[in-house]
């Protein structure tokens, strides 16, 4: 399954929120690729198995390849 998120780097603390889009504060910076090692490890923790983001290394806006069943990411999402 693929999903797309924004992202706020040096947010303080790591959390998940659903508005009109999926939007995930992360404590890193964004220098030094930390903000999007941070995002996989969070999203890898989340659901135990490997993430990949497929697009946005450099942007806010990131394309990110979860492999689990869009019911598990219903799932998921209804919870928070």
């Amino acid at each position: 399954m693929i999903i797309e998120v924004s992202v706020v780097p040096k947010s303080g603390r790591f959390r998940i929120e659903k508005n009109s889009r999926i939007k995930v504060y992360l404590r890193s910076p964004p220098e030094g690729n930390k903000a999007n090692l941070e995002l996989i490890k969070e999203f890898e923790r989340i659901f135990g198995k490997p993430v990949a983001i497929l697009s946005g290394l450099k942007s806010k806006k990131k394309k990110i390849k979860l492999p689990i069943t869009d019911e598990r990411w219903e799932s998921f999402i209804s919870e928070i």
